[in-house]
């Protein structure tokens, strides 16, 4: 069944870079396992680690020290019970001095398991915190091409599940190494203790790992089906929570609830064959457990009864045994922990190796007091190699002057409006904003000196303050009051509980399409910069609101430069200029009458009262430019 996207057509909807994704592209991401041992992944991530080495050297002691009193409790309780047989009114001397050493390490014990939980926390929460950190700021300044081809759900999940992972490996691996050391000590100690029964109790060892060879394999694969189906399975909830609308018009509840339901029975299937695979270990080892008990009981018992072995010595055999085992099914599920890190580690730095397209010259200089000036020369380009989008497109806005590009979807409208502010770096020609090439000056200063207005308005958590004072922190309030009276927002701000200090949910779900409109243009004049680009920034605003909007922009336009993209034509009649684009070529220039007068294709569309170009067929837009031609020969 093919997804909505598959079918969404090109023709509609504004150009965009396209990111189509390869199928094998979303398996390598879905991808739970992989290398045991990464050599890569590995330095990358001890570069994370340095900074923290002291406190690592410090886990490493805690967990060294934690190990030794393990070993030390069972030898300490031998020694308790040989001198407690041993007992007699004249000499308790050694009963005592076992007591008291047993009781030290108990305490030490202690002391060490707390400071090894208390110092692998804080440093695995702060390398968490620095990958976070790292990823974070390096998404921030990545090039939009980028963003256009990746979805924000693959990035949230590295961003928490990949680093979360990476956490879990650093926290474990330092507890493994006390479990290796644990296993080795007690291997020693019980050879060197009895030999003989030492080694009858190791016999079950090679069984053990036997059965993880055979096991693991099997155990990996289980396991990745049973990630891949979760993945399908919250992917498909997704698309259905998000596209009920669309599901309850087109009456496909039934057909969707059966869809789903064949997803979560193949869920749950994959789930419990996950599951059985990842209890085999525990009976497993709890069954080499019994034997090895049952050895030491049997063969230790008829030679405690021969005097050949204490007492105290069985018992010491009995405790370690319990403990023998315990790290060894740890270190089974560190392999699995492993792969996964190595995994998501190379995700991880994936993402953190992503280039910038877009990056400051060495020698970029700041743009400042700039006449406000914007001029495109020979530009082309495009999102595809040799797919462009723009061709050879050249014009000037004067300073103060208000420009508005027109045109059918796909003519190239959004992209040059993206080019001013240098999102993208244009493949031949020029970007000049105030006579400086925008390729040679910073792109923080770039920034100042241009604010936009989108289709959709984009707020953030925080107050309606906070919303429009975003780019300029410094604005008072007075600033921000005077912005919302000349957009005609203050009124229903104030009628807000709060006013100004009104909280607004995610993407400002608590207003109106319109409400969040407005707010993004006073946003845009609080901002207070030379350049004012609007990208169909009064779509989706009513006659009313936009009738309010296009008179305070006349007044707010005075002293700015300013470029439209308006898809209804009524609303840039009274621009100075009009240009008109046609598969990323400039084919018509002038202002309103000018363009009606040489009865080409904005005259021709014009006159057709239609309300905007994305409700004009395209049959009617061709036949509009094959007659325009026609009447030019």
């Amino acid at each position: 069944m093919a997804t909505p996207s598959e079918y969404s057509s090109p023709q509609r909807g504004r150009q965009r870079p396209p990111h189509a994704v390869v199928g094998s592209q979303v398996e390598r991401d879905e991808e739970m396992f992989g290398k045991a041992f990464n050599g890569h992944v590995m330095r990358r991530f001890s570069g994370y680690l340095r900074p923290y080495r002291l406190l690592l050297v410090a886990a490493v002691a805690a967990v060294l020290v934690f190990t030794g009193t393990q070993l030390a409790v069972p030898i300490a309780i031998r020694y308790a019970i040989d001198n407690g047989l041993k007992y007699n009114a004249t000499d308790k001397s050694l009963l005592e001095i076992a007591v008291i050493v047993l009781a030290a390490v108990v305490v030490l014990n202690y002391l060490a398991n707390f400071l090894q939980e208390i110092i692998v926390g804080r440093v695995a929460e702060r390398v968490l915190f620095d990958l976070r950190e790292a990823m974070y700021s390096h998404l921030q300044h990545v090039s939009l091409g980028f963003m256009d081809r990746t979805e924000v759900g693959r990035l949230m999940s590295r961003l928490q599940g990949d680093v979360a992972a990476l956490q879990e490996f650093l926290e474990t691996s330092v507890f493994a190494i006390g479990d290796f050391v644990l296993i080795t000590g007690i291997a020693i100690v019980l050879v060197a203790v009895d030999w003989r029964l030492g080694l009858l109790t190791m016999s079950v060892v090679p069984v053990l790992l036997l059965i993880r060879i055979v096991w693991l394999p099997r155990a990996r694969n289980a396991f990745m089906g049973a990630r891949e189906s979760s993945s399908r399975l919250n992917g498909a909830l997704a698309e259905g929570i998000n596209g009920v609308r669309t599901v309850q018009s087109m009456s496909r509840e039934e057909v969707n609830a059966s869809l789903f339901e064949e997803k979560v029975d193949a869920n749950l299937k994959a789930q419990l064959k996950g599951t059985r695979y990842g209890q085999i270990m525990i009976p497993t080892v709890d069954t080499l457990t019994g034997i090895a008990m049952a050895i030491i009981i049997l063969i230790g018992g008829n030679f405690v009864l021969d005097r050949t072995l204490d007492v105290g010595v069985m018992v010491l055999f009995v405790l370690y045994v319990q403990r023998f085992f315990d790290p060894i099914r740890a270190l089974t599920m560190q392999y699995s922990v492993m792969q996964r890190a190595m995994a998501s580690g190379q995700r991880i730095f994936e993402v953190l190796d992503v280039p910038f397209d877009v990056e400051d010259k060495p020698d970029a200089l700041p743009l400042e007091n700039i006449d406000g000036s914007v001029e495109f020369k020979n530009v082309t380009f495009g999102y595809n190699r040799n797919q462009p989008v723009l061709q050879d497109v050249s014009f000037r806005v004067n300073p103060g002057e208000t420009v508005a590009l027109v045109g059918p979807t796909g003519s190239g409208k959004s992209t040059t409006m993206s080019l001013v502010h240098r999102f993208y770096d244009v493949w031949e020609g020029q970007v000049l904003i105030g006579g400086h090439d925008v390729r040679d000056v910073t792109q923080e200063s770039l920034g100042h000196q241009i604010a936009m207005v989108l289709q959709e308005p984009y707020l953030f958590s925080g107050t309606i303050l906070e919303n429009i004072r975003y780019r300029k922190e410094e604005a008072s309030r007075e600033d921000v009051v005077e912005a919302a009276r000349a957009v005609g927002a203050h009124e229903f701000i104030m009628r807000l509980p709060d006013g100004y200090e009104t909280s607004l949910e995610q993407r400002g779900g608590n207003l109106s399409l319109g409400q969040r409109q407005l707010i993004s243009f006073a946003r845009a004049i609080v901002a207070d910069a030379k350049i004012l680009v609007l990208d169909e920034a009064t779509a989706n605003i009513d006659s009313y609101t936009e009738m309010l909007i296009q008179q305070a922009l006349a007044r707010l336009l005075q002293g700015r430069t300013g470029m439209v993209i308006a898809h209804r034509l009524a609303t840039i009649r009274g621009a100075d200029r009009i240009i008109v684009l046609q598969d990323g070529k400039i084919i018509e220039e002038g202002n309103h009458n000018q363009l009606m007068a040489l009865g080409g294709l904005y005259a021709r569309l014009y006159s057709m009262n239609y309300a905007s170009f994305d409700d004009i067929p395209d049959e009617l837009i061709q036949s509009a430019i094959r007659q325009g031609n026609e009447t030019s020969t």
